[in-house]
This record gives structure tokens, C-alpha cells and sequence, in this order.
């Protein structure tokens, strides 16, 4: 029945062709140009085009059904001239033949690119980049600093809950991996401290070495590394996560702020749990300096604690303790940021939780060595 039905349609049609051009270059089209006939018409353009025979005008008043195969045919037999060559078209084939003949448009050529030229343009898209990002941190930053008197003078705004946990992911849950590493550097230093020293019969200041350095720098330093790849990818990865689950929308419908929802207590984390990990990253690298002198160097623990107790003043501590607080609002807020940046795809969502990383691990480098700076300066 439906075989019956198909050969009645192909019956019903007529076939598309051509008459011309005549003396005057015109060209009379008629029937449906249609796949069904498009082989029989190519045929026809072929041998126009062997007879050389120049279409000025087509007058496409008889023309029936037309396709994208008969499009493309017709847009064929106009030549470069394209929909101008045409009389009387219809206008649902003028839209056809112009969409075909956009489609079917040369792409542009490439630009020419110069050595030199492309490299200074590369700097300069790079500079723009960095300064654009710096923009959004310093704005996203001023957010921050607004919505925090908010939350912290209304009681009933305290998000007490997403907090605690973000301290025990941020701070607790790093406690083994921060004391290792600054363990395993502290005996490095002492190792490196020992064997320059020794040579200078001065091998009592390595002590003074692993102290100054642990409490001054490396401390807080190898922490805010650590903790940026480690929570500052964690906040972009979750933010990133509800961004492209329209979870950060549906906060905005209920209307919650989610800067106060989601920034506030992961920053308020941060801010109580690097200062605790520098703690813990000053004893252990200290602790491990410490193992290194009894074995290696003959210094006993009790020798090596009271040359801290007697040449360290406390304001070293206080130097390198002063740089947490800092650090952590920094990760916090550019792992955040990156996290709202997100498009919606897996992709960039590892995207920009490298991104969080990178710029994280280099806003601390910069910020330690501006503040390295300042106290030398300053004499503390």
C-alpha cells in the first residue's frame, strides 16, 4: 500500500529542467528541482557548461519544488552572480537558495601572521588577561569585604554548619599531609645547612638556619602551596560543580545571596585553618631539622632547643604568622571566583580548577616576597 502510495507521489511530480539560454542569455526554468532528479539535471548543467553558453537571466516563474539538492543546482547554473540573475522567484525559494548559498560560502582566509608582530600580540593579550583577572579579584574581593559585616552583626545569618566542615576539610583533614612535608624540608635544610656550615666550623647555626627560615617563611609558604592546590582546587571544583548544575541559580531564585552562602564560610574556614596548619608546619619543620642535628650533627634535642630558646626572638614568629590571615583570604577568594567563572561543562571546570591553582600558588610567591621586602626594610 505504501509502495503503491510513493510511486504515485514520484508520478505526481514533475521533473525539473531548463530551456536556453536563448540569444539573449535568458533562461527558462520549470518543474520541481528536487533529489529525485538531480542526477538528470547535473547532467544538463554539464553539458551547458561544455557548450560554454553565458546565463545572463533566468526566469524562474514555472519553478516548482525545489530542495537543497535543486538549490545547490540552480545556484550552479546562476555562477558567481548568485540570487541578482533570478526573475519572478518565489520568496520561500529566494530564502532556500540564500541559506544554500551561505552554507555553501568559501570560508575566510586564514590571517596573516607574522612572527614579531604575533609575538608582541601575544604579550599584549597576555598582559590584558592578567590585568582583566586582576580586576575581577580586587571586584570580587570588595564583594566580599561588603557582604562580611552583614553576616557577622545578624546572628541568624551564621551558617555555622557549612563552616565547621569547611574547617575540618581545610584544616583538620591537611594536618598529615602539611606536618610530613615540613618535616621531610626541615631535615632537608638542615642536611643543606650542615654541609656548607661544616666547612666553616660553624655547625651550631645550622640550628639558627632551620628556626629563622621555618618561622619567617617556610612555614607559612610551604602551607598556602599546599593548601591552594589543595582547597583552593577543591572550592573552584564544588562552585564549578553547582554552576553547571544552575545549583548557584537556584540559590539566586530563593532568594540567598550566594556569596553569603557559599563564599563566606569557606573563606571564614580558611582564615582559622591556615593560621593553625603554620603552627603546625613551624613545629614540624623545626622537629625535623631537630632529628637531622642528633643524628647527623651531634647536636642533642636539649642543645638544639635551648639555641632556639636563646637566639630566636619571638618576632620572627609573629613575621611569619602575621603572612597567614593573608594567604588564606587569597585562595579563598580565587578558588571561589574561578568556581563562578565556570561555563557549565566538565571542561571547563578543569579548566579553571587549574587556573584556581596557578594563580593561587603565584599571588602567595608574590605577596611572601612584597612582604620579604617590606620587613627587611622595616628591620623586623
Amino acid at each position: 500500500m505504501n509502495t503503491h502510495a510513493h510511486e504515485a507521489d514520484m508520478a505526481a511530480t514533475t521533473p525539473g529542467s531548463f530551456q536556453g539560454p536563448d540569444a539573449q542569455g535568458r533562461v527558462q526554468l520549470s518543474g520541481d528541482w528536487t533529489l529525485a532528479h538531480a542526477t538528470r539535471l547535473e547532467r544538463a548543467l554539464a553539458a551547458l557548461s561544455a557548450r560554454e553558453a553565458g546565463v545572463q537571466r533566468i526566469d524562474a516563474q514555472a519553478l516548482g519544488k525545489v530542495d537543497t539538492a535543486g538549490a545547490s543546482l540552480l545556484l550552479q547554473l546562476a555562477g558567481g552572480a548568485g540570487l541578482e540573475q533570478f526573475d519572478a522567484l518565489a520568496p520561500r525559494h529566494a530564502r532556500l537558495l540564500a541559506a544554500v548559498a551561505q552554507a555553501d560560502a568559501e570560508p575566510l582566509p586564514a590571517p596573516v601572521r607574522e612572527g614579531v608582530g604575533d609575538f608582541i600580540a601575544g604579550i599584549g593579550a597576555a598582559v590584558l588577561a592578567i590585568w582583566r583577572d586582576a580586576l575581577r579579584l580586587v571586584s570580587f574581593l570588595g564583594l566580599l569585604l561588603a557582604t562580611l559585616p552583614r553576616v557577622l552583626v545578624s546572628p541568624q545569618r551564621w551558617r555555622v554548619a557549612p563552616w565547621v566542615v569547611q574547617i575540618h576539610q581545610t584544616g583538620l583533614n591537611a594536618v598529615p599531609i602539611i606536618a610530613l612535608l615540613t618535616f621531610l624540608v626541615g631535615a632537608v635544610v638542615a642536611f643543606l645547612g650542615a654541609t656548607i656550615l661544616r666547612e666553616f666550623g660553624a655547625t651550631l647555626y645550622t640550628v639558627d638556619l632551620i628556626a629563622f627560615s621555618f618561622l619567617r617563611e617556610f612555614g607559612v609558604l610551604l602551607t598556602a602551596i599546599m593548601v591552594a592546590g589543595r582547597s583552593g582546587s577543591a572550592f573552584t571544583a564544588q562552585l564549578g560543580s553547582m554552576k553547571s548544575r544552575e545549583e548557584i541559580d537556584a540559590i539566586r531564585t530563593l532568594g540567598m545571596d550566594p556569596v553569603q552562602v557559599l563564599v563566606v564560610p569557606r573563606a571564614l574556614a580558611l582564615l582559622v585553618s591556615l593560621p593553625l596548619l603554620t603552627v603546625l608546619a613551624m613545629l614540624s619543620g623545626i622537629l625535623g631539622g631537630a632529628v637531622v642535628c642528633a643524628l647527623a650533627l651531634d647536636i642533642s634535642p636539649m642543645m638544639y632547643f635551648s639555641r632556639i630558646h636563646d637566639t630566636l626572638e619571638v618576632r620572627h614568629f609573629w613575621v611569619g604568622m602575621s603572612k597567614a590571615p593573608l594567604f588564606a583570604l587569597m585562595i579563598a577568594l580565587i578558588g571561589c571566583l574561578e568556581g563562578f567563572k565556570v561555563a557549565g561543562s566538565a571542561e571547563s571546570v578543569g579548566k579553571h580548577t587549574t587556573s584556581s591553582v596557578v594563580q593561587s600558588i603565584f599571588v602567595v610567591i608574590l605577596i611572601d616576597a612584597l612582604a620579604a621586602v617590606f620587613f627587611m626594610e622595616m628591620g623586623w
